[in-house]
């Protein structure tokens, strides 16, 4: 099950179509509309596991999608208006160069025809679509981005891996159970600013050490996110059955500095509630949030039309066993955002106000069901409540047994001293008897009998 993880997984995509690119370009407030959601069925396997002789085992898990159409609101032929992330990325980039470069940057955008915002298909804005500026970029600056043929917001994810993971096993201290060691042969990242947080903590997201607590909390590293995330525990429910603990995302997840110090090191920082990735995504002006900006500075959500952030549909939540550590159900929740503004210099990016504009958010999402629940509430659920109360039974059961002979010894004893009243009883009645007996067969005196005679 660790292997093959027999639970099936679901990544349902939800894109921001713009409405009104033209005015945007003229400085207007952006709106869209959500598109969605595309579903699409996430398949996990572990290859190249290696046991260790320091209680860790490694392994790579390739990830791999299918499309659900039954599970969809639309197909991956729809069209969707986004910006443009290679064009109004490397316009940033280029806001502080040369104005000599800017105009050059200009006619190349303007020679292989990209403009600020583009038309396509969900499945090229998903697993990549042939672009000339990438291969323009890759001819000249071949390390700049990772993308060599086509460029996709998850092209690196679909039959892919997430990186070397090495993780304790737990036989030898279960509390350590899948706790992260090393991710890609490190103890610690180098994509922000500060030693705690470039710290891998927790696991690696798919299970906890067992026996948790309210107290608890849940750590995990993400390497989509480029950091470890904690979640912190609401309430106690029930899956199926089965009972569990509700871990959710806290109000500091993707807090600026200002408003938590901790997270500092993972500025520089904009509006607090988003988190700036762009170190770990090749510098293009991406940010992550809660979907809609939920959680986030209203600020944010205000500057977009179209938005409507809500608790129900935009927060992640993940529901543990607490006794064995196990996801039940899980639906992880992030929106992938970009910055953009105009860049004097350079035409394509018009009159562009500065703006975080999202660009889609996804879920993430996983419940057990099946003969694997089945067999999960049978040995882990049912079992335990059985022997439960049948502990109870087996106790009333034994103070039976032990009355049992206590009961009897004390009739014993009662049938024995009525047996001996009545014995020592029955011995002096026929003593009297006896003594009566003896004294009419005892002959009486002859006066006695010779007087009686005459009366």
């Amino acid at each position: 099950m660790w292997k093959e993880i027999p639970v099936p997984f679901y990544l349902s995509v939800y894109f921001f179509d713009i409405v009104n690119p033209s005015e945007i370009l003229q400085g207007q407030k952006p709106q869209v509309r959500e598109r969605g959601p595309y579903v699409y069925r996430e398949f996990r396997h572990k290859s190249n596991i290696t046991f260790n002789d320091n209680d860790t085992v490694s392994f790579l898990e390739y990830r791999s999608y299918q499309f659900q159409p039954h599970k969809s609101r639309g197909l991956e032929s729809d069209y969707i208006v986004m910006p443009n992330i290679l064009v109004l990325a490397a316009a940033l980039m280029m806001e502080n160069r040369p104005v000599s470069l800017k105009l050059i940057m200009t006619l190349a955008f303007s020679t292989l025809g990209e403009r600020a915002f583009m038309n396509r298909t969900v499945s090229e804005i998903m697993w990549g679509y042939e672009d000339p500026l990438l291969h323009l970029i890759n001819k000249y600056f071949p390390s700049t981005f990772p993308f060599k043929g086509k460029f996709g917001l998850f092209a690196e994810l679909n039959n892919s891996n997430s990186g070397l993971f090495t993780v304790f096993t737990g036989v030898q201290n279960f509390s350590r159970i899948h706790l992260v060691d090393k991710w890609n042969g490190v103890s610690k990242v180098n994509f922000w600013h500060s030693d705690q947080c470039n710290m891998i903590n927790g696991t690696s997201g798919q299970m906890w050490a067992p026996f948790m607590t309210p107290e608890s909390s849940l750590e995990f590293y993400s390497p989509d996110a480029c950091r470890s995330m904690k979640l912190v525990y609401k309430e106690e429910g029930v899956f199926e059955g089965i009972p569990t603990f509700r871990f959710v995302a806290p109000n500091t997840l993707f807090a600026n500095g200002t408003v938590y110090p901790p997270n500092e090191g993972f500025c520089p920082c904009m509006e607090s509630g988003i988190q700036n990735v762009s170190t770990c995504r090749f510098n293009a002006p991406l940010f992550l949030s809660h979907p809609h900006f939920y959680n986030a500075d209203p600020v944010l959500a205000e500057a977009v039309s179209g938005l409507h952030p809500n608790p129900e549909e935009h927060s992640l939540f993940l529901d543990i066993h607490p006794v064995t550590g196990i996801p039940m159900n899980c639906s992880v929740k992030l929106q992938l955002n970009l910055y953009m503004k105009s860049v004097k210099g350079i035409g394509q990016t018009g009159k562009i106000e500065p703006v975080v504009l999202p660009l889609l958010w996804f879920g993430e999402s996983g419940a057990m069901e099946g003969e694997t629940l089945q067999t999960f509430y049978t040995q882990l659920v049912l079992m335990p409540k059985v022997l439960h109360y049948a502990q109870y039974v087996f106790l009333a059961l034994g103070c039976i047994l032990l009355l049992i002979p206590v009961i009897y010894q004390i009739r014993n004893q009662e049938k024995c001293y009525l047996f001996w009243s009545s014995s020592k009883k029955g011995s002096k009645d026929k003593e009297a008897i006896q003594a009566y007996s003896e004294s009419l067969m005892t002959s009486a005196p002859k006066g006695t009998v010779l007087q009686e005679a005459r009366l």
